[in-house]
């Protein structure tokens, strides 16, 4: 434990080496959700997940990520989860609709069930604005889902 001017802090810990790490991933707009999940998996290999301490769901679409999460988050099975998914605007109101349940519902499932859920689903105008963002978007969901997993079992 580190301290900041005498207040005792609970530093950031990116050991994933002991952890189960459950992740959920719309297919649809499956390019841009296979670039966040290289991304992902990438980040956690490299901070110490074992390939066989992660497992991956997918779904239709974003609307379906949260029931998952929901049942994998009751499972006992998972320290943290990861969703990824990609909801791109399109000419009608379904964007905002999607974008905001969806978010919604992985917030509450969160708050809910106390595991931690690192949300890696993008919200864009574009899809070249989504690829973009897929490398890091990706990389900083997996750290995120490490951190606070570990966090957790701290407190």
């Amino acid at each position: 434990m580190a301290t900041y001017d005498g207040i005792k802090e609970i530093e950031s810990n990116l050991d994933g080496s002991a952890l189960r790490i459950g992740i959920v991933m719309s297919r649809f707009n499956r390019d841009i959700c296979d670039g966040l999940l290289a991304s992902c998996t990438n980040a956690l290999a490299k901070h110490g997940v074992k390939t066989d301490n992660a497992l991956l769901t997918t779904v239709p679409g974003a609307l379906e990520i949260p029931l998952v999460l929901r049942k994998m988050a009751l499972s006992g099975k998972f320290d943290a989860l990861v969703a990824i998914g990609a909801v791109v605007r399109g000419d009608t109101y379904h964007f905002e609709v999607v974008s905001n349940e969806m978010a919604s519902g992985i917030t509450r499932v969160q708050l809910d069930t106390g595991v931690p859920i690192a949300n890696a689903v993008l919200t864009t105008d574009t899809d070249e604005q989504a690829h973009c963002r897929t490398r890091a978007k990706g990389a900083e969901a997996a750290e995120c889902a490490i951190e606070m997993a570990n966090l957790l079992k701290v407190l």
